[in-house]
């Protein structure tokens, strides 16, 4: 059943309580070796509304007029208000053993022995605070598994294969709206793909220059290409507590990109990488500026790890001498000093052994 609470949401103050990052959550399940994955029961209604406001829920039918006595999907707060009372709820294992975003929980152990205990935690909070779960969607003591759209496991964090199946299963799109498809399945894979747009550049520029979207040879050839990137997509890791992290960064014509990675021991480790379609005016900065852009772009998108961690930016260029020389000024010395709250550190590339 569904109720248009439109007119009712927008007569509601917005209820800001922060949902989690979904990246962060995703990080937070790496290195542990057994996992549970639950699913709530209709979490919503779980919540009673309040005496007074049931009334305000109120619907129409052939049968009467009726109002929900619990919290019913579609109110503008209701994931703020569910998310809230989940970490009320499980504030002593957060972090610890337990991880959930809305009524996505996942229950994770390091070891195979102190995944008997953890699952029982969570169930005896669950029992104490008459919350119930859906046993068809639960899966208990799983090596790896689906969490928010990506696949977790001790090894690393994964692409959701579901979607890289659908890209493997797409044959070449022959309309716009195809090529838009193929866009949006690209996006929602861009933490795993390095260099997106030197790999996908023939289909944005398809879609960017030629209305009909006509399907070209190098279309085809770099859509080959991205299908054989995505049969071996690569494993990323979360960093370590403290650790050094390493960044580098690319400029193309009209892109940059930067990949963040754990260096242990002179292996790198990839945790993100990041790209970013340039705006007209944006292609027109020199080399430079679009190095010190593409810095920029990850800082933001990857704030977390940024104040964490110290950040080595890997390059052969002088960016440490544009953003920090005293003559500095105009979108360069915004850009200095929005990054100057970070513990950046310029590492030439000649510097690093190979």
């Amino acid at each position: 059943m569904c109720v248009d609470f439109r007119t009712l949401n927008q007569a509601c103050p917005k209820d800001t309580y922060p949902l989690p990052r979904i990246d962060t959550m995703v990080d937070h399940t790496f290195r542990y070796k057994v996992m549970s994955f639950l699913d709530a029961f209709s979490g919503y209604h779980q919540i009673r509304m309040a005496k007074e406001d049931e009334e305000k829920t109120a619907f129409i039918t052939d049968f009467g007029t009726y109002c929900y006595n619990v919290m019913p999907f579609g109110l503008k707060n209701a994931s703020a208000t569910y998310q809230c009372m989940i970490d009320a709820v499980f504030k002593d294992q957060r972090g610890r053993n337990f991880e959930a975003y809305v009524d996505d929980i996942l229950v994770k152990s390091k070891t195979l022995k102190g995944h008997l205990g953890d699952p029982r935690e969570t169930l005896d909070t669950l029992r104490r605070f008459n919350l119930k779960l859906n046993p068809f969607k639960c899966t208990f003591g799983a090596a790896s598994g689906k969490f928010l759209g990506y696949l977790v496991s001790a090894r690393g964090i994964e692409a959701n294969p579901d979607k890289i199946s659908t890209i493997l299963s797409m044959p070449s799109p022959k309309t716009v709206k195809e090529i838009q498809k193929l866009a949006e399945q690209i996006n929602s894979l861009g933490r795993f793909i390095s260099k997106v747009w030197d790999r996908c550049s023939p289909f944005f520029r398809c879609l960017r220059n030629n209305k009909k979207g006509q399907w070209t040879n190098e279309c085809k050839a770099a859509f080959t290409e991205l299908k054989r990137y995505l049969t071996s997509a690569p494993i990323l890791v979360a960093p370590k507590e403290e650790a050094v992290l390493s960044s580098y960064l690319g400029v193309f014509d009209t892109a940059v990109s930067a990949i963040l990675v754990d260096d242990d021991k002179g292996v790198h480790h990839p945790i993100f990488y990041i790209n970013h379609i340039l705006l007209d005016t944006e292609s027109r900065y020199p080399t430079l500026e679009k190095l010190a852009l593409a810095l920029l772009v990850m800082a933001r998108k990857l704030r977390p790890y940024f104040q964490s961690h110290t950040i080595q930016v890997v390059t052969d260029q002088p960016l440490l001498k544009i953003l920090h020389t005293p003559e500095v000024s105009g979108r360069l010395l915004k850009w200095s000093i929005e990054l100057g709250e970070y513990d950046i550190k310029y590492i030439p590339r000649t510097a690093i052994k190979a």
